[in-house]
């Protein structure tokens, strides 16, 4: 799960995290009551989409006046921007956070992400923060310096005024800095978060160190014990397909394909997909039913499915486990049906009750086509597809 920029902000307050002073905003009214409320002699207008790039989008820009703010925020609010990591189709902008001018001195980089290979949360920092830290990363990897944090330890001092020199954090911010990153791993800690980015992290003329920008992530397996996190969530920026699906309990994400696919588990899923792609094609979605599917959930996924328009066919297919092809069985025919079903549909069944299973589809009298194993499943699913 993601949230705006202002809402991790506020998370990173609680642990002692600087940042500017900001409102979050709905409407150019808003805009202009938030700017006066901040004072000042400058703010700084700023889209809130989960997305990076908003800047060289326009989804950011500087007010030296309550006008220009007030301009702004008629610019951005209601605009579909487009970044690098909206994808053509952009993003409509809903929010607004008006935050206080900052008098830069220099723009860092900081970070968090869990290391799977270490099994660690890692902590990365750059003297080159900013727009272009992409690139950074790509061209001059020996510029951005990492150290994996010991879980019983937590990052420590030395640690952190290591991180902050190698960075050129001057001498008189160093202790700053320290608490800077030890509250930001505090918070990426106990929130669960599974990304945390400061990007830039600022160092102010006056020595302040404040995080200018934040993008944080959490664990979805983990917001159980953060309904706080939960409330945060913005639908409007999440795929309605996706939305829907967790409402079922269905692990779904979109993908760019034609070939609909209905697995469970999702190390079967990853391996379907992987053989539609062998054969030719491209599959429309990674869809994991779980292992405790009942009819009514395969029905519900075969509607999802099927309400993307780009999807010309369906792959099932089953490893019965924990779950019994019988009652996948019944849940495709009942589905085929409640959807009347008008594109080829393969199934692939391997388990318990896999003949009884075999039976209910055969006997259901629907066009659907059976296969043997996954390959044969795949290269069935393409032919149809193909119309071959």
């Amino acid at each position: 799960m993601n949230v705006h920029e202002y809402q991790g902000k506020e998370i990173l307050r609680r642990y002692g995290v600087a940042t500017p002073q900001g409102v979050p905003c709905f409407s150019v009214a808003d805009a202009d009551d938030a700017a006066r409320r901040l004072g000042g002699k400058a703010w700084v207008v700023k889209a809130q989409i989960h997305a990076g790039g908003r800047g060289k989008g326009g989804g950011v820009k500087v007010a030296k006046t309550l006008a220009e703010v007030h301009d702004a925020a008629e610019k951005i609010l209601g605009m579909t921007l487009i970044t690098h990591q909206t994808g053509p189709q952009g993003r409509l902008v809903k929010r607004l956070l008006v935050e206080e001018g900052a008098n830069i001195e220099r723009e860092l980089y900081v970070g968090m992400v869990v290391d799977r290979s270490s099994q660690r949360v890692t902590l990365m920092a750059s003297s080159e923060g900013g727009m272009d830290i992409e690139e950074v990363a790509a061209r001059t990897p020996e510029k951005i310096y990492k150290v994996a944090i010991d879980p019983g330890m937590g990052l420590t001092a030395a640690q952190a005024d290591d991180m902050a020199r190698k960075i050129g954090m001057p001498d008189a911010s160093i202790g700053e800095a320290r608490r800077f990153m030890q509250g930001l791993y505090q918070a990426f800690e106990e929130c669960d978060a599974s990304l945390a980015e400061i990007n830039p992290l600022i160092l102010t003329a006056d020595g302040r160190v404040l995080a200018l920008d934040a993008k944080l992530n959490f664990d979805d397996n983990a917001l159980f014990r953060h309904p706080d996190i939960v409330a945060m969530r913005d639908l409007d920026e999440e795929d309605p397909a996706e939305v829907e699906a967790s409402r079922f309990d269905l692990s779904y994400i979109s993908l760019g394909g034609n070939i609909g696919c209905l697995v469970n588990g999702a190390g079967l899923a990853m391996a379907t997909m992987d053989a539609i792609k062998l054969f030719g094609a491209e599959p429309a979605n990674f869809l994991d039913v779980g292992g405790g599917a009942t009819a009514q959930k395969v029905t519900e996924a075969f509607k999802l499915m099927l309400k993307n328009p780009a999807v010309k066919g369906i792959l099932v297919n089953i490893f019965g486990g924990i779950m019994r092809c019988d009652t996948i069985a019944q849940g495709v025919i009942a589905a085929a049906r409640e959807v009347n079903l008008s594109v080829p549909l393969v199934v692939r069944m391997k388990g318990t009750n896999e003949e009884l299973g075999r039976e209910l589809l055969r006997a259901s009298g629907l066009p659907i086509i059976s296969a043997d194993n996954m390959a044969d499943a795949a290269r069935k699913i393409v032919a149809a597809v193909a119309g071959k």
